[in-house]
């Protein structure tokens, strides 16, 4: 068995957590405590939150996208291959180490995504990026924390109670679609979405994409 090996570590701001970045042979994890919070083996649910979401906005020329969170790139890559030339594609990652993790130890895994022109990086909350923009967004994709059932900060809970909802129903465009990643389902969570306007759909979907897997949760909430 190949053991795993630490690669580099980094503390979430705002908490006492730290994130530890894994290789065991050609694969990653990112663990917080006892849990993995992703594996480069595993990124179906990661593809399907950025390709639902595009099906959602096909129509638009141009659109402007706002994904929260960077983690492995799965989300990102995934918009790119299905997003048009006319795409801008922003990524808000709170945890800086995490963007130098993506250009350096698991540079082979992200490719030339990082440099796309489309792309721009931002080292920020997304939640203060998404207060900041009204109406500029044709589709936001949560992939924050563990889902609205967060782990690593308490202050990730704004981003998916009602108010926060609202905050991001405002920053979508007429017709925008908030697409929001859970690693399980929480009922309570498809009824703060209807509170804060939006027309919700559930899809349950297999970690790995191919059948297999844990099952993961995406919302498709649409700004009517």
């Amino acid at each position: 068995m190949i053991p795993w090996l630490k690669l580099g570590t980094a503390r979430i701001p705002g908490t006492k957590d730290e994130l530890r970045l894994m290789r065991r042979g050609k694969e990653f994890s990112i663990k917080l405590g006892t849990n993995e919070l992703m594996n480069s083996r595993l990124s179906g649910s990661e593809v399907a939150l950025a390709t639902l979401a595009a099906k959602k906005i096909e129509k638009v020329a141009k659109p402007r996208v706002l994904i929260g969170g960077l983690g492995m790139g799965f989300t990102l890559r995934a918009a790119l291959g299905v997003l048009g030339k006319q795409a801008k594609i922003v990524v808000a990652e709170l945890v800086p180490e995490v963007v130098a993790w993506a250009r350096e130890p698991m540079a082979e895994i992200f490719g030339d995504s990082l440099d796309d022109p489309r792309v721009e990086i931002r080292e920020a909350d997304v939640a203060r990026v998404i207060e900041r923009h009204p109406l500029t967004f044709d589709a936001i994709l949560l992939d924050v924390d563990n889902g609205p059932e967060g782990l690593t900060r308490r202050t990730n809970d704004a981003l998916y109670d009602v108010a926060g909802l609202r905050i991001a129903h405002t920053a979508l465009r007429r017709g925008g679609v908030l697409a929001v990643w859970s690693s399980g389902p929480h009922p309570k969570f498809t009824r703060r979405l209807q509170q804060a306007g939006f027309d919700v759909n559930e899809v349950a979907v297999r970690a790995t994409g191919r059948g297999g897997g844990a099952r993961h949760v995406i919302w498709i909430a649409t700004k009517t």
